[in-house]
């Protein structure tokens, strides 16, 4: 029985009647541009295979039933008239935080059954959560005619986790679960936010991009990335600018001596990592993927050294890749946990993906999860 087949059946037994249709939205992993998006910087992401499908129907009555195959097996009901910040808890309040989210645009949605299955492993950075509220976006949009373009739909998730589900995060993740193309990455310009698709052929040019689950979990709603996003607002405002985007490469070490000590490392990393995002759409740009694995590597240092948001897992997983063969590696995603991409030769993908194994159990640490990253199409309906 296909995923499809799966989503309808569920939805059948547990609402009681049939959908009316089925979205999916994917999982991401960022190739470089991190901790850039929420200062109107650049990042280019690709979206996975892995998705959260999503069978949906509207109801009458301004209810909201939604129910997690990954979940508790209980139906979590809302009054849709009743949905504010912290009326909901848990995986739920992803769903009800777009339905609140899009209420508060003054735009014309009600209830719905929701029934969601995800491949997306959580915890893992790879955007699970977005993935939810994108599936939830495309399939209201639909469902009540919204017609909204998808960066402003993008957008509309990106509010609902900030100010629904408290996590304080930029809009990459929405942009390029809503946004992204099959064979491309997502060149986004976060202060638009616009965004172009760029070539990503890995199987032309003869390699893989592995990604390892850690399998350390992290929460972004902890209170690290908040107050890491605000270290990076109050720099901004003593240099005078509107965001660290307006900083240049070039006019870092002057914009440097004049900051506080703690505030240097972040602004450093953030001006850095933009130069790289641009180092990168060069090289796809020109057909030449294989001068993405020195920015990883890079760009990896710098979320270590200077963002501090890697961990001993992650860490070691870098190394281990690149001592193995790998051309790049970095993790990917908020920090703290989660996952590391590795580019590699398609020849070398099994050894270097052992070599990280083999390792971890050296190491004492959890044997890491290992899967292979294609680049896939964004949020859509799919029956």
């Amino acid at each position: 029985m296909t995923s499809t087949a799966r989503v309808r059946e569920e939805f059948g037994r547990i609402h009681g009647h049939a959908p009316e249709g089925v979205w999916a939205a994917p999982g991401r992993v960022n190739l470089i541009g991190e901790h850039t998006d929420y200062n109107d910087g650049f990042a280019l992401p690709m979206a996975l295979p892995q998705s959260t499908l999503l069978a949906a129907r509207r109801r009458g009555d301004d209810l909201l039933r939604v129910h997690s195959a990954q979940g508790d097996g209980r139906v979590a009901e809302f009054a849709v008239a009743d949905l504010a910040p912290g009326a909901a808890g848990g995986w739920a309040r992803y769903p009800a935080g777009v339905v609140w989210a899009l209420r508060e645009r003054g735009l014309p949605v009600g209830g719905a059954d929701l029934h969601v299955d995800s491949t997306v492993p959580t915890g893992a950075g790879l955007s699970s959560s977005a993935a939810l509220q994108c599936a939830v976006a495309v399939a209201y949009d639909e469902l009540y005619g919204l017609r909204l373009e998808r960066p402003e739909l993008a957008l509309v998730v990106q509010y609902a986790e900030n100010a629904f589900a408290g996590v304080p995060c930029g809009v990459m993740d929405q942009m390029a679960s809503l946004c992204c193309a099959e064979g491309g990455a997502l060149y986004l310009d976060s202060r638009g936010p616009s965004v172009r698709q760029v070539p990503f052929d890995l199987t032309g040019h003869g390699l893989s991009l592995l990604v390892l689950d850690t399998r350390v979990k992290h929460d972004l709603a902890d209170g690290a990335y908040a107050a890491l996003r605000a270290g990076c607002e109050r720099a901004a405002g003593l240099l005078g600018l509107p965001a660290l985007r307006d900083l240049a490469e070039e006019g870092l070490a002057g914009a440097l001596e004049g900051l506080p000590g703690e505030l240097v490392p972040l602004v450093r990393h953030v001006v850095t990592e933009n130069a790289r995002v641009g180092l990168a759409v060069e090289h796809l740009t020109a057909g030449e993927p294989e001068g993405l694995g020195p920015l990883l590597t890079a760009g990896h240092a710098s979320l270590r050294d200077d963002y501090r948001v890697s961990c001993p897992e992650t860490d070691l997983a870098v190394e281990a890749a690149v001592a193995a063969g790998a051309l790049g590696a970095r993790m990917t995603g908020g920090g703290f946990g989660g996952s590391v991409i590795a580019l590699v030769r398609a020849g070398r993908a099994e050894s270097v993906g052992r070599a990280v194994s083999e390792a971890f159990a050296a190491a004492g640490f959890a044997r890491p999860a290992v899967l292979d990253a294609v680049p896939s199409a964004g949020a859509r309906r799919i029956d």
